[in-house]
């Protein structure tokens, strides 16, 4: 990875970022016109309406095929946490489940890190593609260098599983393969996500018993279920964005992971 080849820190940032800079000139990226500040959610029972979703689009049952493993404790979580009203505690743009602040999040010798980026943010010219699972994060490629899913990538904690997102089931899945494994291992997570997503879909994180932060994404997002569903089939047309801010407060977040 590009930042274990430098001395620390900053002089890998400084060094990535350099370079990004004189890609931006010589090889800009494509965005389709200014991008929006969208409107939050306008869809009334988003949570009934993400059950009904992650159930009915379950072909490879792989929800109650993990569910029965443990189903007295799943259903105890699952319950507890939809009778809290609110699956996280919101600070900014940083979703918190299961942690009081972010500094809660550390990593022990013995812990998964999953960082997983949604699809929808992958550069229009990615390489690998949008609407896919796959990242080549080749700091020598224009694109990737100037990618802050690409930065992300290189400048996570050295045992981080990286995730690309296609869809809801997906990381689903991988999160629950990952809690099936190895039971007692602790998971965290920073995840990129619509807002929608993170209201939806959060409380099934609780059920599994992971903790972690889910990362608003701004932009073209999804607000509406029938935008939500497109989206889940690759049919997106616009750009969503980490902020500014807030790609600065991810990076000092994975700066602190990895010390």
């Amino acid at each position: 990875m590009f930042w274990d080849k430098h001395s620390d820190w900053k002089t890998a940032e400084t060094a990535w970022d350099r370079k990004a800079e004189e890609l931006r000139a010589s090889h800009p990226l494509k965005v389709l016109g200014k991008l929006p500040k969208m409107a939050g959610i306008a869809e009334p029972g988003i949570k009934r309406k993400g059950l009904v979703y992650l159930l009915s689009h379950d072909r490879k049952l792989f929800f109650w095929r993990h569910f029965f493993r443990s189903p007295i404790r799943y259903a105890y979580r699952l319950i507890r946490s939809y009778l809290r009203g609110k699956s996280y505690t919101r600070d900014g743009d940083f979703f918190l489940y299961g942690l009081s602040s972010e500094e809660d999040l550390k990593l022990a010798p013995d812990s998964l890190f999953i960082l997983g980026f949604s699809y929808c943010h992958k550069p229009f010219e990615c390489p690998s593609g949008r609407f896919t699972d796959q990242c080549i994060r080749d700091p020598e490629h224009p694109v990737c260098r100037q990618c802050f899913i690409g930065k992300c990538a290189h400048a996570a904690p050295k045992e981080t599983r990286l995730l690309w997102i296609p869809t809801i089931h997906y990381i689903g899945e991988k999160i629950f393969e990952a809690a099936a494994k190895n039971p007692k291992q602790k998971i965290f997570f920073l995840i990129t996500a619509c807002e929608m997503s993170l209201e939806m879909f959060g409380d099934w994180g609780n059920m599994v018993g992971i903790e972690g932060i889910g990362v608003r994404l701004d932009g073209r997002i999804c607000n509406t279920m029938k935008a939500f569903e497109l989206s889940e089939r690759g049919v997106k047309p616009g750009l969503t964005v980490v902020l500014d801010e807030t790609q600065k407060r991810m990076l000092d977040l994975l700066r602190r992971l990895r010390s």
